[in-house]
């Protein structure tokens, strides 16, 4: 919970991946509150159980009513990609920003190529983005080898990403000027 908070504010490409973990781990615990209880929350000090309990418990509750208990993702994160669609959007039709252009265009091939490959070619560019990563992430986790052309597509993802969540973080502070004039 304060992991997410502190995520929210700090980089939200992180952020982002980070709930897609704890819809995965409320998945796996079957967003049923008495095993998350004995699964995840008895792991931290007392103190901070309540609290836990009452976030992955709306958590679980959001699931179940959005109908992403088997998969999907909560309305909340599916803004967090429309917001970052959003501004990457507006990124790319500014003159401002050639810096931003170059790095998407680098990712711009990997993205085709995993949105072919996975038969997802409707899907949003930046949602592909996210699960290249986030599938790194359980490739990592596994300990499982990662190959070269993968290494080399999730740079470049990674790059791209990471200015988009700086100017993210710009723009939610009225520091990020769009406009060509």
């Amino acid at each position: 919970m304060k992991i997410s908070q502190q995520l929210k504010e700090k980089n939200i490409a992180e952020y982002l991946i980070y709930m897609w973990q704890v819809e995965d781990l409320l998945r796996a615990n079957k967003c049923d509150i008495d095993l998350l209880r004995s699964n995840i929350i008895s792991r931290y000090p007392a103190e901070e159980h309540a609290a836990l309990e009452e976030w992955y418990g709306n958590l679980a509750d959001m699931m179940r009513a959005e109908g992403v208990t088997e998969k999907g993702h909560l309305q909340i994160n599916r803004n967090v990609i429309r917001n970052l669609t959003d501004l990457h959007a507006d990124l790319l039709a500014s003159t401002k920003y050639p810096f931003y252009n170059a790095a998407y265009f680098k990712a711009l091939p990997f993205i085709v190529e995993l949105r072919q490959k996975g038969g997802q070619e409707e899907e949003p560019e930046l949602e592909t983005c996210f699960e290249a990563l986030y599938g790194i992430l359980l490739l990592r986790l596994q300990k499982k080898e990662i190959s070269q052309g993968t290494a080399k597509a999730v740079e470049a993802i990674s790059s791209f990403l990471s200015l988009l969540a700086n100017y993210y973080d710009k723009d939610k502070k009225g520091a990020l000027k769009l406009d060509n004039d």
